[in-house]
């Protein structure tokens, strides 16, 4: 499962250490104000689709030659006569992705996406610049929504994450943001948080009905139960405590840590898997524990993102463009390089449809598929003409899935 990716500025890094008393009384008991109803269009346009009827039952050995053969001279004709090469050999066009376009602004860096678990077709993308988009068609779509309560301040909101359970939701973002709710996102209710709440929200969770859990890029994790009307800390303390106070922890570059992490992760379990700002370490949550346990890197260069394998592996990937897998399964500390061609471009993200396959995405449009666990990788062709870096790959089941990136780009899984 799926995370939202946050590049942190370290120059302003948060040096204070957060006392536990403080975690557990963040949130008040305020009862939250609707914000009312989006305003937003529900007339959605179905694109045209072209029909080619293939006259197949009819054909005998003899046609089949026969129109290979005017196909084939078709093609080498093709410059000669001008007739365009790409509606002749439609065969070359092998790739499982194509390119969405969306109604926003160039410079939009899409985030995280979700669809309503009872209505696969309904869904929600996020991203900078107060992006909050919906499809009601399954993705191939989409249409603004506004925020009445967002748009009469004078904040740009980044929405980091989304999230949902039956008709249930919820999004966070920055500056603090969290938005609810309970009609599968036809009307949303804002939800008041502590001024005091450590660090930015960059990941929730929908977990039960009136539950959720919520992640800061300082290590708070807090789980409610009713609504969002109070949370409690899972965690005694935020990352930069633990590590200053454990300065014998024996973890290169943990000893005063400032920093705030790079990338979240968590798995359909609820165990979190975490990336420093600076990439010279990871760290690792699982439920009931009280603090995160911090991890050396067992590679040379710093960690770029990691995450859950689809068998309940870890994935690492390294700056520079370096992909690992864990040995075994669960929490550990020992990877093994697998070679991958990504051009000489960094891989950013890596999204598993099934235990079999998966997709890696990065760098000025690198995209890289496995079916076989992980062992080889090839690469697919779909967004090497897009000139922008692929974040995230989200699959919402095995046959629907999703590549975000830069400057509004969007690729959706045709399978």
């Amino acid at each position: 499962m799926v995370a939202a990716k946050l590049v942190p500025d370290c120059s302003n890094a948060i040096t204070a250490i957060k006392p536990s008393s403080l975690l557990n009384s963040l949130f008040n008991h305020r009862h939250p104000t609707p914000i009312g109803a989006f305003c937003h269009s529900r007339n959605f346009q179905q694109p045209s689709r072209s029909l080619t009827t293939i006259r197949a039952s009819a054909l005998n050995r003899r046609d089949f030659i026969a129109d290979t053969a005017t196909a084939a001279a078709a093609l080498s004709l093709a410059p000669l006569i001008g007739l365009d090469t790409a509606s002749v050999a439609k065969a070359d066009d092998l790739s499982e992705w194509e390119r969405v376009y969306l109604p926003i602004d160039p410079g939009v860096v899409l985030l995280d996406i979700a669809f309503v678990p009872e209505d696969p077709s309904h869904g929600f993308l996020l991203g900078t610049r107060q992006t909050l988009l919906e499809t009601k068609d399954g993705g191939s779509t989409w249409v603004s929504r506004s925020i009445s309560s967002a748009e009469d301040e004078d904040f740009n909101y980044r929405f980091n994450s989304i999230s949902f359970k039956g008709k249930e939701g919820w999004i966070v973002g920055k500056p603090a943001i969290l938005l609810h709710t309970s009609d599968s996102g036809d009307s949303w209710e804002r939800i008041p948080l502590s001024a005091e709440l450590p660090g930015d929200i960059v990941y929730i969770k929908a977990t039960e009905e009136n539950s959720a859990e919520m992640v800061t890029d300082e290590g708070a994790i807090y789980v409610t139960s009713n609504r969002g009307y109070n949370w409690k800390a899972a965690v005694q303390e935020t990352v930069s405590a633990t590590l200053n106070r454990t300065v014998s922890s024996g973890i290169s570059g943990a000893s005063y840590y400032t920093g705030t992490f790079n990338t979240v992760n968590r798995s359909p379990e609820g165990n979190y898997v975490a990336v420093s700002s600076r990439g010279n370490f990871y760290l690792t949550w699982e439920p009931g524990q009280p603090y995160w346990q911090p991890h050396n890197r067992a590679v040379a260069r710093r960690i770029q993102n990691m995450g859950w394998r689809a068998d309940g592996g870890l994935w690492l990937l390294v700056r520079g463009g370096g992909l690992y897998l864990s040995k075994g399964t669960g929490i550990t500390e020992e990877f093994e390089e697998i070679p991958v061609q990504s051009r000489g471009f960094g891989i950013l993200d890596v999204g598993y449809k099934s235990k079999e396959e998966a997709w890696a995405a990065g760098g000025s449009g690198v995209l890289l598929k496995t079916t076989n666990s992980g062992k080889s990788w090839s690469r697919d062709k779909a967004a090497d003409n897009i000139a922008a870096n692929l974040y995230s790959v989200k699959f919402i089941n095995d046959r629907q899935g999703f590549v975000l990136g830069n400057d509004g780009v969007l690729l959706k899984y045709l399978g």
